[in-house]
């Protein structure tokens, strides 16, 4: 008799539809207190709900991840605004479950359904998400989850022209010095990410964008009084100009005085890293 009352087990669909519920109650309870009983149950099922989206996904110690579970936990997740209900609410998640939420997000940017990355598609009809990640730099409690989906996210081409082309991309010339360091090295890999994984789309943009661009980037990186920010800036420049994508690009910006001036200046810096080899390639 006791095998009768047996729970069903829950499906990939099942867990992200109540996923998706707890995230809309915080939504409409959004004033609630922390010990408001309701909101502290929804909590629980949430975090329980997103670590068990992560081992569907990921697998776990006994099995790998099934494809077909992967399939349909993908077609869900991205069916209805759950992406959106858990970007937005990722503050107020335990540590914890940030953990698992980013990681969540970070497998589904690369999953295929039917030969297509749902992500991509779901991410093109709602670029404002896009804004939310890049501002979350501005806050210390959650800057690097947003910064390690923001990258996921631009693994997808017209994404990463999105935050291009944005405003958005002038702020990270601040982000990348900011005072916490953690912060600030993420901030710089998203930065590096944008200007060299999609080349056709990275000449483009700095072709378009290249007098506010490299102002920026000479005042303020390479001539940066941070050590770190000063080697990452070369390290980047090198990486951009010697691309054969950026072949127009390096030749405007070595045929400018006062940027082989810098560069000048910088072979004549003593730093251990400092690649002179990568200078001397660019001038």
């Amino acid at each position: 008799m006791k095998g009768l009352f047996k729970t069903k087990p829950r499906t990939p669909v099942d867990i992200v539809r109540q996923t998706r519920e707890c995230l809309v109650h915080l939504d409409l309870h959004s004033g609630s207190r922390s010990g408001d009983a309701k909101r502290d149950e929804k909590m629980t099922e949430l975090s329980k709900n997103i670590r068990d989206m992560k081992s569907i996904l990921y697998g776990n110690g006994e099995s790998e991840p099934v494809t077909e579970a992967c399939v349909q936990l993908t077609q869900e997740f991205f069916r209805e605004n759950t992406l959106r209900l858990l970007i937005i609410h990722l503050p107020k998640l335990n540590l914890e479950t940030r953990k698992d939420a980013t990681q969540v997000v970070a497998n589904l940017q690369r999953q295929q359904v039917s030969s297509k990355i749902v992500a991509s598609e779901y991410l093109e009809s709602n670029k404002d998400l896009l804004d939310i990640l890049i501002l979350g730099y501005e806050n210390m409690d959650i800057a690097l989850h947003y910064g390690a989906m923001l990258r996921e996210c631009i693994r997808h081409q017209s994404i990463a022209r999105y935050v291009l082309e944005s405003e958005h991309m002038k702020k990270f010339f601040d982000y990348i010095q900011l005072p916490n360091f953690d912060i600030a090295s993420d901030a710089s890999a998203t930065f590096k990410e944008l200007l060299t994984r999609h080349k056709a789309t990275v000449a483009e943009f700095l072709s378009n964008n290249y007098d506010w661009f490299f102002e920026e980037f000479n005042s303020r990186l390479l001539s940066s009084t941070n050590y770190i920010t000063k080697r990452q800036a070369i390290k980047l420049l090198g990486d951009m100009l010697l691309d054969r994508s950026n072949v127009a690009v390096m030749m405007r910006y070595v045929s400018s005085k006062d940027n082989l001036m810098i560069l000048m200046n910088l072979l004549r810096v003593s730093v251990p890293h400092f690649t002179s080899r990568q200078l001397e390639l660019t001038i």
